[in-house]
């Protein structure tokens, strides 16, 4: 039998469903909740100069976030509808800070402080919409 925060999975009929694909869209759900709290200063400094694009950022992220949580509730093809999503929404969010420090509305040390964390979550992704075969 099946043990640990897998069973459920498995037990509701996703016996398509690895451990280490549970343990990867955890992975892929964690760091994107990183990513959305790294980008909250930087939303809020957005704000004050175009609050379009702060709002557009802060949906970017969040579309990330609810993404990958509906699409790990998902099987085949719909599964990996909602991760391809969820990277083109990173994507998007990244253009917005990048567009932002063009902009001059943040610092470079806001941008820097942010890249690493945008960086993991698009190699989580990456790895989520092109798995290894």
């Amino acid at each position: 039998p099946v043990r640990g925060p897998w069973a459920r999975w498995k037990a509701r009929g996703r016996a398509d469903t690895t451990e280490a694909d549970m343990k990867g869209r955890f992975e892929a759900y964690e760091v994107a909740l990183q990513v959305a709290e790294a980008l909250t200063p930087i939303i809020a400094a957005i704000a004050q100069h175009d609050p379009d694009l702060a709002k557009q950022v802060r949906k970017a992220q969040a579309s990330v976030v609810l993404n990958l949580a509906e699409g790990a509730c998902r099987t085949g093809r719909d599964r990996n509808h909602h991760y391809r999503v969820a990277s083109g929404s990173a994507a998007e969010a990244r253009g917005g800070v990048r567009l932002a420090l063009v902009w001059q509305y943040i610092t470079r040390e806001m941008a820097a402080a942010a890249e690493p964390h945008l960086d993991r979550q698009a190699a989580v992704l990456y790895r989520l919409v092109n798995p290894k075969r």
